[in-house]
């Protein structure tokens, strides 16, 4: 880990004013201090945000607010989250250990970097980390990596759980900078690589994401997120889907679907929505429904059973919600 300067805040306005070029925020740290020890990433100078009153779950007239400062954790186990919103609360349960759940703040786990092995390898070429170094992954080891929205610059999948539970259901951030304050769709915030994959999101030089808001959704009640994964216990997606469904009569009238472990960004599939909508909740509804859940995809030589998968795993969450 290279030297560093410190400091800590107390207020979203002290932490804008101490923070400035290579400067990085401290929150729960449960990523850049990995990143810090691994000298993929080196801030120059580091806030700390903890203190920073930024915390709070409430319901409120435009739906659910979750502060950046919650600990993922006491979300995963909120009443106004956990029964309302299950998508969200199993897609946190689901995530990394209970350890770092316990540490982890909502803000910061969907900053978090990709973990695709070049990239945490300062030893290999990475163009997030280095533009214009390549990407190995693209010919090298990438069953883990991304099918939908890569480039040949970058082919690493976006890793956060919550990101695709809160995409589904088309939540939008809070953020305060230095010009002010601004909301921003989370399906709007996360950049496709293109040939710039180093600038992974919108957000702009010393900006916090102060909040989330999640849209309120009476019927997002029947939701859920499945993920597949090698091993049960910390470890990434090789395919997740987060669904809602609202079903009245036996069809479904309103659908939300996105997917995680395939895609540069949380991916959302707005065409499996419309074919949900108006059929009945059964098997020969979902299967028809997922058919072009893949369409663009781009797989590699190691990652061409995620198409595959990717139907799968939609079909299995929306059987779970007709179960």
């Amino acid at each position: 880990m290279r030297p560093y300067t410190y400091a800590a805040a107390r207020s979203v306005g002290e932490a804008l004013e101490r923070a400035g070029d290579g400067s990085a925020y401290l929150a729960g740290g449960t990523t850049l201090v990995d990143l810090m020890k691994l000298e993929v990433v080196s801030p120059a100078h580091v806030v700390d945000i903890t203190a920073v009153p930024l915390r709070g779950i409430r319901r409120g007239p435009r739906g659910l607010f979750i502060g950046a400062m919650e600990r993922m954790a006491d979300v995963a186990g909120h009443h106004l989250v956990a029964e309302p919103y299950p998508v969200v609360a199993e897609a946190l349960r689901q995530s990394a250990s209970p350890q770092i759940r316990n540490m982890a703040t909502i803000g910061g786990n969907l900053l978090q970097r990709t973990r695709c092995g070049y990239f945490r390898d300062p030893a290999t070429p990475c163009n997030r980390r280095e533009p214009g170094s390549g990407c190995p992954a693209v010919d090298g080891h990438n069953r883990s990596h991304a099918i939908l929205g890569t480039s040949d610059a970058c082919v690493a999948t976006h890793p956060s759980d919550l990101a695709v539970a809160l995409t589904a259901l088309d939540a939008r951030l809070s953020l305060r900078g230095a010009g002010g304050e601004r909301t921003l769709r989370l399906a709007d915030f996360y950049r496709l690589p293109g040939v710039t994959p180093h600038l992974e999101n919108e957000l702009r030089p010393g900006e916090l994401i102060t909040g989330v808001t999640v849209p309120a959704l009476p019927w997002a009640r029947r939701s859920t997120y499945v993920k597949v994964r090698d091993r049960r216990s910390y470890e990434f997606a090789l395919c997740s889907a987060a669904v809602a469904v609202h079903v009245k009569g036996g069809v479904i009238r309103e659908a939300r679907v996105a997917a995680g472990g395939v895609g540069t960004r949380p991916w959302r599939l707005p065409a499996v929505e419309e074919a949900l909508k108006g059929r009945p909740m059964r098997t020969e509804t979902f299967e028809a429904a997922v058919a072009h859940a893949a369409d663009g995809a781009r797989p590699l030589a190691r990652n061409a059973f995620k198409p595959a998968l990717l139907r799968r795993t939609i079909v299995r969450a929306l059987v779970h919600l007709a179960g």
